[in-house]
């Protein structure tokens, strides 16, 4: 009597227990057809180590968990993140996200695509400055060429507008840098301190590198390497503020009233000025035969002590043998949008360019070129083209 009720009562759990893992597994199914399928991109590892456990399941799966991915994961993330916010790296648009979810103890690891995130308006968009139309229909809204010898303007597009300038600002870092007289030799350490916290960009020179004032302002000046800038505004006498006071300094002895600094990267939006203040900042930088020199360099190598660095210039056109450039810098982040600086000689004229606000990573050296060939053709279209010709800029 008990071995049948034993019996009996085994089979009602087995058939209870079946019922439950049926019922667990369409569960498990109706949620993966839930998602669809163009949402995930799973590496072939992942894929095949998902396949073996689902061939192992017996059990009910536990519910995703909304967790942080693995360190590798995270490490892969994170170099995303600098592409995009680093000056002069490429812009990414679609983003991929990696989550987590364990089931029957173990965890699996899947790419999940993430809603597309327009890169937000720079000031130079909010204030309309694109609406200005061009002869050349220039992609940048902000657009100044003047003759270097005679301070003749050729062609102007928003000149007097007051806009972010990005790493531009490393020109002014520079000037300060050799205006101080310390050493060239003298070994210059990156600290925490020289971190981004602002928007949090990465760097390839990693905290405990150690190089010479001189590397430092060169990768500053090439590459646009902004730890170097940072570390360099740090060993100035009096420290990083004694730094800034002395490039708000310099800007205001050279005349250029529209201007602002309150970093030394050009990270930040506060760094502001106008393509006129600019052409006396690239002018005055262009009497610094270092300045000259390091910014139209191809490409740099440095040993940071712990590894060496090959390093490359972030300006194309210095790779371009029809152009004559004496002097350059590039500039990016999103409220400034894509930056250009040259002094460049033309039909053996020497011309300083300033392009501020490009719509597209390539599109300000394609902008120069389209200047470039104007002047080459005689610069017989108009030349003021200005929203703000007379005005005090935004």
């Amino acid at each position: 009597m008990k071995t049948d009720m034993f019996s009996s009562l085994k089979v009602i759990h087995g058939a209870a227990r079946s019922t439950a893992l049926s019922v667990a597994a369409s569960m498990v199914i109706a949620a993966a057809f839930a998602t669809p399928v163009s949402t995930f991109a799973a590496t072939p590892a992942t894929t095949a180590k998902t396949s073996k456990h689902a061939k192992a399941a017996k059990k009910p799966a536990a519910a995703p968990a909304d967790k942080v991915s693995s360190k590798k994961a995270a490490k892969g993330a994170a170099a995303k993140t600098v592409a995009a916010a680093d000056d002069d790296a490429p812009r990414a648009s679609v983003k991929r996200k990696r989550v987590t979810y364990s089931s029957n103890g173990r965890h699996h690891s899947v790419m999940r695509r993430v809603a597309y995130e327009p890169r937000p308006p720079t000031v130079g968009q909010a204030f309309g400055l694109h609406d200005t139309p061009d002869a050349l229909m220039l992609r940048s809204s902000v657009a100044y060429v003047i003759d270097q010898n005679t301070g003749e303007s050729l062609f102007d597009k928003n000149s007097r507008a007051v806009v972010p300038i990005a790493s531009i600002t490393k020109l002014m870092t520079s000037m300060v840098v050799l205006d101080s007289k310390e050493p060239m030799t003298d070994q210059i350490e990156v600290t925490d301190e020289d971190r981004d916290y602002e928007k949090n960009t990465g760097s390839r020179l990693s905290v405990g590198s150690v190089l010479s004032r001189e590397d430092m302002l060169h990768i500053a000046l090439m590459a646009s390497e902004n730890r170097a800038a940072a570390a360099l505004s740090r060993y100035f006498p009096g420290g990083r503020p004694a730094f800034l006071a002395a490039m708000n300094a310099k800007a205001k002895q050279l005349g250029m009233t529209d201007t602002h600094f309150e970093n030394p990267t050009g990270l930040t939006s506060q760094n502001v000025s106008s393509a006129r203040d600019l052409v006396k900042m690239v002018n005055a930088a262009y009497q610094y035969p270092m300045i000259r020199k390091f910014s139209t360099d191809h490409s740099y190598e440095v040993y940071t002590g712990k590894r060496s660095l090959a390093y490359n210039s972030t300006n194309a056109l210095v790779r371009n043998p029809t152009w004559d450039i004496g002097l350059q810098k590039t500039g990016f982040i999103n409220e400034a949008g894509e930056c250009l600086v040259m002094q460049a000689t033309i039909h053996g004229r020497p011309m300083i360019m300033v392009l501020l606000d490009s719509s597209g990573k390539y599109s300000r050296f394609a902008d120069a070129t389209r200047l470039r060939t104007w002047l080459d053709n005689g610069g017989d279209q108009p030349r003021i083209t200005s929203a703000d010709a007379g005005g005090a800029g935004t």
